[in-house]
C-alpha cells in the first residue's frame, strides 16, 4: 500500500498548546510541495501562513476552517492518487483514536509560566533553555505580554537561558504599579533580575520594552533593540490612545493590524484575548498611566539615545505605522542597525529567524 502521510497541527511557539486552520490555502487533490504554504494557522497571537513540511498530493483537509485543535492533531493526509479511500478512512480513524491520549500528553509537557514575587510584587515569567546558558530577558511592549515573544523564545532558547517577562500592570504580572515611565518599569526587571539571582543578562527589547531596556545599561551585557521608543518623539497617537480606549473587537481589531505589515495576520482569537486582558481588574488604570507617563500628549517623552552603550543593535521593520523606522536615522556607528522590508512592529513575530540572528550576534559581540 502506498504510504500515508500525516499532516498535523505545528506547534508556533513555545506556549501554544491548540491552534485554528483560518484557511486552506490548497485544495484537496492539490500537489504540495515541501516548504510550500499550505494553511493559515491561527492562535491566540497571530495567523501565520503554515509551511507543509512534507510533500505529495493532499488527499484530505481533516481540519475544518475555525476549528480548534491541539497541537499534533491530524489536520490533514498525504497520499498517493493510488491509494483508495478507504485506507484513508483508516487510517484517519485510528490516528483520531490515539489523538486524546496524545493531546493530553502535549498539554502536560507545554511549559508553564511562573509568578516571582519581588521587591516590587508579583512579575510573571516564562523560562525556556538551559539554566547554566547566558541569561536573556526578552521585555515586551504596551500592552504586550511574554507571549509575544512565542516564536523568536524557542530560537533563542538554544543558545540562551532566555526569561520572557511581564511588566506590571501587563500579563499576570502585578497592577499596582510603583510608577508608570520606563525607568519605573526598568525597576521591575531589576527586581525580578535579583530574585532569580541574576546579575547581569543580554536584554532584547521591543517599543516601550525597548525604552525600558535602555534603562538597565548596568545590568545589560549587550542590548537588542526592536523598534524602540526613546529614539526619537514621535509615536502613533491612534494606535496608543485607541488601545487604551478600546473596549470591543470591532473598536480593537484595527488598532492591532496598525501593528502588522500584513493586517490579516491578526485574527480574532488574538483580539479576544487581548480583550480578556484588558478586562482584568487594574488593567486599565495601570495601561492609562503608563500611557500618560510615556507618551503624553502623543508624543514619546524623552530621548534615550545618551544611554545607547555597545555592543547594542536596533531592528526596523520599514513599514512601522507606530514608531516610524526614520527614528533609526542618525544613531552612533557602534550601533548595528538592521532594517526589515515587508515588516512592520512587530518585527519579532513576523520575521523571527531574522530578529533571532540579529539577538545572537549582538550577544556575541559582547564576549
Amino acid at each position: 500500500m502506498a504510504e500515508i502521510v500525516p499532516l498535523t497541527m505545528p506547534k508556533l511557539g513555545l506556549a501554544m498548546t491548540e491552534g485554528m486552520v483560518a484557511a486552506w490555502l490548497k485544495p484537496e487533490g492539490a500537489e504540495v510541495k515541501a516548504g510550500e504554504e499550505i494553511a493559515d494557522i491561527e492562535t491566540s497571537k497571530i495567523t501565520s501562513a503554515f509551511e507543509s513540511p512534507a510533500g505529495g498530493i493532499l488527499r484530505r483537509q481533516i481540519a475544518r476552517p475555525g476549528e480548534m485543535l491541539p497541537v499534533g492533531a491530524l489536520i490533514g493526509v498525504f497520499a498517493d492518487p493510488a491509494t483508495d479511500d478507504a485506507a484513508i478512512d483508516d487510517f484517519v480513524a485510528e490516528w483520531q483514536a490515539r489523538q486524546a491520549e496524545t493531546a493530553q500528553q502535549a498539554a502536560e509537557s507545554a511549559p508553564e509560566p511562573v509568578r516571582a514575587e519581588t521587591a516590587v510584587g508579583t512579575i510573571q515569567y516564562m523560562q525556556a533553555g538551559p539554566s547554566d546558558a547566558p541569561p536573556l530577558v526578552l521585555i515586551h511592549g504596551f500592552g504586550g505580554d511574554y507571549i509575544g515573544w512565542m516564536f523568536v523564545q524557542p530560537i533563542l532558547a538554544e543558545r540562551f537561558r532566555t526569561i520572557a517577562l511581564d511588566l506590571p500592570g501587563h500579563g499576570g504580572s502585578t497592577k499596582t504599579l510603583q510608577g508608570a515611565d520606563a525607568a519605573s518599569l526598568g525597576q521591575a526587571v531589576r527586581a525580578l533580575l535579583d530574585t532569580l539571582g541574576i546579575e547581569r543578562a543580554h536584554l532584547v527589547g521591543h517599543s516601550l520594552g525597548g525604552a525600558v531596556a535602555l534603562t538597565l545599561a548596568e545590568r545589560a551585557l549587550s542590548t537588542t533593540l526592536i523598534s524602540p521608543a526613546g529614539l526619537g518623539a514621535e509615536v502613533n497617537p491612534t494606535y496608543t490612545d485607541g488601545f487604551v480606549q478600546a473596549k470591543r473587537g470591532k473598536q480593537l481589531k484595527p488598532l492591532l493590524e496598525m501593528l502588522f505589515a500584513d493586517p490579516s495576520l491578526v485574527g480574532r482569537d488574538m483580539v479576544e484575548t487581548v480583550l480578556r486582558y484588558k478586562r482584568l481588574d487594574g488593567a486599565e488604570a495601570a495601561l492609562t498611566a503608563i500611557a500618560q507617563a510615556n507618551f503624553p500628549g502623543g508624543r514619546q517623552v524623552k530621548s534615550l539615545r545618551d544611554a545607547l552603550k555597545p555592543p547594542v543593535a536596533v531592528i526596523w521593520g520599514r513599514e512601522d505605522r507606530i514608531i516610524p523606522a526614520s527614528q533609526a536615522d542618525g544613531l552612533p556607528d557602534a550601533v548595528q542597525l538592521t532594517v526589515l522590508d515587508g515588516t512592520g512592529h512587530m518585527a519579532h513575530m513576523e520575521r523571527p529567524a531574522d530578529v533571532a540572528r540579529v539577538v545572537t550576534e549582538t550577544a556575541d559581540r559582547a564576549g
